[in-house]
């Protein structure tokens, strides 16, 4: 199984970045995210552009195995959708692997029903239209507005469940690549392709619809595909690492799993970036001193 990261920068320093309780702590936490994984799966990969690649492997010295500058292709995208670089890693893949975010932390291997599964991520969660931050209406109502069509994964899914099914994406991988290619480069042509700009510029704040494009179009395409028997995909399953939306955050079960997602308020914690900075320096002082002169020049 390859593990692969993906760090598109443009987005990180114009909006994310501040997620972090400290510049220091994004740092760390790579360090962390890659020296937990490689210790079960060696083959590691970074997708990312030429400033990423500058930062993360000249600077702080992380070691991948693969190290792959073409989210170079996003210098002229609208760094608002941050989930593109997340898409196009995906679609890169040639063989079964599991992608993480810099923020997740593997202190265990994948269970082995993971990495047999055609597809699989973290977890898997419903919401209703009431009671959530996905908003797919703001995107149909932008595209009805312009007479565009959303990708029948999509339409199929909205108009035959009640509940909005939604794929968390801390981590993603699986065998099934072609699948996983057609449904990345399915979501990425839905947002950059030429014919949609007029939709999208209707919309204000895209920021909020990225766990859209990535979370709910994911599981609208499982859903789709696995219930038409004349598409290629037909019988996909997902499998997940935790059983329910609420089993991430129990710290018995994220402890029994060995898996640390540090999710929403996660990373500007103050008591997490303690345990983050107090672990690093007494694993590796050296990359701890690295991201300390990186944190001070950005």
């Amino acid at each position: 199984m390859r593990c692969v990261w993906s760090f598109w920068s443009k987005p990180f320093r114009a909006y994310y970045s501040n997620l972090w309780f400290k510049p220091l702590h994004h740092l760390l936490a790579w360090g962390l995210s890659v020296r937990t994984a490689s210790r079960h799966y060696p083959e590691t990969a970074l997708v990312t552009d030429v400033a990423g690649k500058e930062l993360l492997v000249d600077r702080l010295g992380l070691r991948f195995v693969h190290v792959s500058t073409e989210l170079e292709q996003l210098n002229e995208a609208d760094p608002g959708w941050w989930a593109l670089g997340k898409l196009l890693a995906y679609s890169l893949q040639d063989r079964p692997f599991v992608h993480l975010d810099a923020d997740v932390f593997l202190w265990k291997p994948l269970p082995l029903h993971l990495l047999h599964a055609p597809i699989f991520t973290q977890n898997a969660e419903t919401h209703g239209e009431s009671e959530t931050f996905y908003h797919p209406e703001r995107v149909e109502w932008a595209f009805a507005q312009q007479s565009l069509k959303l990708p029948v994964e999509w339409q199929w899914t909205r108009s035959h469940r009640v509940h909005l099914p939604v794929e968390v994406c801390g981590i993603l991988g699986g065998s099934n690549i072609a699948f996983i290619r057609h449904y990345a480069q399915t979501a990425i042509e839905l947002i950059q392709s030429k014919e949609n700009r007029p939709a999208w510029s209707l919309v204000s704040f895209k920021q909020d619809l990225n766990i859209v494009l990535e979370q709910f179009f994911l599981a609208a395409c499982v859903q789709f595909h696995a219930a038409h028997r004349d598409s290629p995909f037909n019988g996909v399953r997902m499998e997940h690492l935790f059983p329910t939306s609420e089993a991430p955050f129990d710290p018995n079960h994220a402890a029994r799993v060995g898996f640390t997602h540090l999710i929403a308020g996660g990373k500007g914690h103050p008591g997490v970036a303690r345990r983050l900075e107090e672990r690093l320096w007494r694993e590796d002082p050296t990359y701890f001193r690295r991201c300390e002169r990186a944190a001070a020049s950005t």
